[in-house]
């Protein structure tokens, strides 16, 4: 493809909208969580308070609630089955993470209920960190050596990875909108309250576009650059 001998790559114009999509979004994240992060909710309860209330409702009292460090690394384990909570959000009775803590039990509540997107996710963890793994370098191998069988395999395990995105965004939407539920019926959040955990996740979810769009459109730019690869 033109360029390529002078060590310019055209197609790195591709990615663009994904990597403005990308900053745009870190930034919303961050500043959405901490204008949140600053309002106490009402009702005086803290983020694992607020969880292990939740995962008492369906049955899963017992799950170890776990403090991890960090900022924003909340997250459920599902090999383990355990819930952990930030420091940002652990303790803390901030509408931000209240809801950020809700989501977290809805992923959990996702595993209980074997949640099929959920379930296929999981499923496909091992062999998605083997095609992210061999992708790239298959790839770059089959366009220095001229072998299109290479190029072929390093696309193919691409769209494993890819795959794995897309799955993953009605996994996290489906996790806030069941947070959100849980948190307006167990009346935990006032609804103005709730207001603030909604935009919280959406700011969150935008994270996860923007991982699927880049996914997608490096997919295009790899298929692009075998067939130029092919053409000379």
């Amino acid at each position: 493809m033109l360029g390529y001998g002078y060590g310019l790559d055209p197609t790195m114009l591709i990615l663009i909208p994904a990597v403005l999509l990308s900053a745009w979004a870190s930034s919303r994240v961050n500043s959405t969580f901490a204008q949140y992060n600053q309002i106490a909710a009402r009702g005086n309860v803290t983020a694992d308070s607020v969880a292990r209330m939740l995962l008492t409702l369906y049955g899963m009292g017992n799950m170890p609630i776990n403090h991890v460090s960090g900022s924003l690394t909340d997250h459920y384990d599902p090999r383990n089955r355990t819930l952990n909570l930030s420091d940002s959000v652990y303790g803390s009775s901030s509408i931000a993470s209240i809801g950020v803590a809700a989501h977290e039990v809805g992923h959990a509540i996702q595993h209980h209920e074997s949640y099929s997107p959920l379930i296929f996710r999981n499923s496909i963890v091992p062999v998605v960190n083997i095609c992210s793994s061999a992708s790239m370098p298959l790839f770059l191998l089959g366009l220095v050596v001229g072998n299109s069988m290479l190029l072929n395999i390093g696309i193919m395990l691409f769209t494993g990875a890819l795959i794995f995105h897309l799955v993953t965004l009605p996994v996290e939407i489906n996790a806030s909108s069941r947070a959100l539920k849980l948190l307006e019926q167990t009346h935990t959040l006032a609804p103005d309250e709730l207001k603030g955990a909604r935009k919280v996740l959406t700011a969150a979810a935008w994270t996860y576009i923007a991982a699927a769009l880049m996914s997608v459109l490096q997919l295009i730019r790899l298929i692009l650059i075998s067939r130029s690869s092919r053409r000379r």
